[in-house]
């Protein structure tokens, strides 16, 4: 191999340059040319790559850090390519591929077992959520989406909330900074309950609407076993010509036993919502003992799990202003002519009922002790 020292450079013109750094490549090549076996092939990585007596270090000692500014821009390029023909000319001389000790250093032992990847499941909420809506969507109803960042309007005043109106203390909202300048139905808000979409949806689609609406909302309420500051709701609207209570009563005990299993029962007690009227808890007989009484079902047999009832007049006065300023004659919701109904359940509740969980924390913990229950 070549151990000739680096010759000092004849000037920085151009013409010099590339003569200098032609003679080190023809080495270079001259070199490479006469490997022959691994131990060879390292020697001419030391000698052209080594850090301390490599002859490109040498070149950068003796050429770049001794030109003057206005030439280091021309003679360190013509270093870089230098360096990365002997690099190339290095990797073509080791065959391509690594050399027998990067091998032997990389060497797996194949009888030992494989790791095995572990598969993604969804969440125990999300799975809860899908069940409900397929529910649903097997009788006919389409899912609806909206906004989490809602208006006044649409999360009370068109449910039947006026401002000042009691209900709306059963529901602590979160509300967005900065919003005092605006008129109180433009004010921004965390969404309370789905309930908004309904409104939304019935702007845009005139009857026969028969919708649920998934999705997160927000209330400030204490974080404890039962309750969380974020959780889950399934809402339901169907709307058309002579819905009754009956078709009401009809739909959610099917909903049930689908959820629940055939030999599950409901019953309807009065209740009070402002966007319905007459308002209606639900209960199912409880599944851990049959209704006989347990624990679980605090020894009554049953479990309170949603509420619902018919779609009141003012919600569907509130519907026919907003699409009366699209269309001054439009009727599609006049309540002499069309009835509806609405439910809504928390999805935490019924996937606590299906699984036994006792701790609503449980699922927003990111304990994978937790969650590995649910493949």
């Amino acid at each position: 191999m070549t151990n000739e020292p680096i010759p000092e450079l004849g000037g920085y013109d151009e013409p010099s340059l590339d003569k200098a750094f032609a003679a080190l490549e023809q080495q270079a090549r001259s070199d490479a040319a006469r490997l022959t076996g691994d131990e060879a092939t390292e020697a001419y990585r030391l000698q052209w790559l080594g850090r301390k007596q490599g002859r490109l270090n040498d070149v950068s000692t003796r050429w770049l850090k001794a030109a003057p500014p206005e030439a280091k821009k021309s003679l360190g390029q013509r270093f870089n390519a230098l360096k990365a023909t002997v690099e190339q000319l290095l990797e073509q001389a080791a065959g391509g591929g690594p050399s027998d000790a990067a091998l032997a250093a990389e060497a797996i032992d194949i009888t030992l077992p494989g790791t095995r990847r572990l598969l993604g499941a969804e969440h125990p909420i999300t799975r809860t959520m899908n069940e409900i809506v397929s529910v649903f969507a097997a009788l006919g109803y389409s899912v609806g989406v909206g906004p989490e960042v809602e208006t006044d309007f649409y999360n009370f005043e068109s449910m039947n909330f006026p401002p000042g109106h009691p209900a709306r203390d059963t529901q602590d909202t979160l509300v967005i900074a900065n919003q005092d300048r605006r008129p109180l139905r433009d004010r921004l808000l965390l969404r309370t309950h789905t309930s908004p979409v309904q409104m939304r949806t019935m702007e845009r689609q005139p009857p026969p609407v028969r919708i649920v609406i998934p999705g997160k909302v927000h209330r400030n309420d204490a974080q404890d076993a039962t309750h969380s500051p974020i959780f889950h709701q399934v809402e339901g609207l169907c709307v058309d010509t002579n819905i009754t209570f009956s078709d009401l009563k009809g739909t959610l005990d099917h909903a049930m036993k689908a959820l629940f299993g055939s030999d599950v029962k409901t019953r309807f007690f009065p209740s009070f919502f402002p966007f319905t009227e007459p308002s209606a808890d639900v209960q199912i007989s409880c599944i851990f003992c049959g209704g006989k009484g347990c624990r679980k079902c605090k020894h009554s047999g049953w479990i309170e799990l949603l509420g619902c009832g018919m779609v009141d007049p003012a919600v569907f006065a509130a519907v026919t202003e907003e699409r009366r300023k699209i269309d001054p004659s439009d009727d599609a919701y006049n309540p002499e002519k069309i009835t509806g109904f609405a439910f809504g359940m928390g999805v935490e509740r019924i996937a606590m009922i299906q699984h036994g969980i006792s701790d609503i924390g449980h699922f927003y913990s990111g304990d994978m002790r937790f969650l590995e229950q649910f493949p």
